[in-house]
């Protein structure tokens, strides 16, 4: 029975780990003394949950986590350092902190520990996350205990939530361009302006055509999407912009 560590400290443990090729250690005061820490746990690096969506959307919203108070983001899985540091460079993990919590003692501690020798994991954390102010657990989720690896109320939109109902979350910006192309560097330019972070899909030649038009029904790039609306090229993205910034003076008188 996996057991709520709310209103307590978390265990003091010592987690080892590797930096700059060379091993080092980090305590528990280290990690979560006179700080507001977010924590997510996970059954194991590289594993399909974990890797397509619980980290990548902790990374993303870090800003949002950031502007609402807290200090830092910690991913803590039962893995060794060697298996977290090639994760963390595998994956969009640039605003997050990976801590291998190789012998399982941290999670032990918080009653989260839990076998799963049918998979050939042997002892590894049950999905959950937590919000700790100055070493003491705040608010956790915890799975539930069903069969398999549920994932319903661990990941980063509902500890946000918790935070802050209202909290802003980053827009999600991709652009379909091409090498060479002046029109999709206008766009860009438009975009970074604007405070836009944006993923770039570079499309070739021979690609091209085809893919803008299954996806968007055009032929031309650049092709924007932002928050999974399609708003076109150069010239519509300007006048988007335009329309929102209108729509914010409005909205501020």
């Amino acid at each position: 029975m996996l057991k709520n560590h709310e209103g307590k400290p978390v265990p003091q443990v010592t987690f080892r780990i590797r930096e700059e090729n060379d091993w080092a250690t980090l305590s528990t005061d280290d990690l979560f003394k006179n700080k507001t820490v977010v924590v997510f746990s996970l059954p194991g690096a590289f594993t399909p949950t974990c890797s397509s969506t619980h980290l990548p959307r902790y990374n993303e919203l870090a800003p949002a986590f950031i502007a609402n108070g807290v200090d830092q983001i910690l991913c803590i899985s039962v893995n060794d350092p060697f298996v977290m540091n090639e994760w963390a460079k595998d994956q969009e993990a640039d605003q997050i902190r990976l801590i291998p919590d190789g012998n399982g003692t941290f999670t032990e501690g918080m009653n989260m520990l839990v076998d799963k020798s049918d998979l050939g994991f042997g002892k590894r954390s049950w999905r959950y996350s937590m919000l700790v102010k100055n070493g003491i657990v705040v608010k956790q989720f915890i799975e539930p205990e069903v069969a398999g690896d549920p994932f319903e109320v661990s990941d980063a939109d509902t500890m946000l939530a918790y935070i802050n109902p209202q909290a802003a979350k980053p827009d999600q910006v991709a652009v379909l361009t091409r090498d060479g192309c002046p029109h999709c560097a206008r766009a860009k330019s438009l975009l970074s302006a604007h405070g836009f972070a944006y993923t770039e899909i570079p499309l070739v030649h021979q690609q091209r055509s085809r893919v803008v038009g299954a996806i968007t029904g055009r032929g031309t790039v650049p092709q924007v999407f932002i928050n999974g609306t399609l708003i076109g090229g150069a010239d519509e993205l300007e006048r988007w912009l335009e329309d929102r910034e209108a729509t914010a003076v409005l909205g501020a008188v």
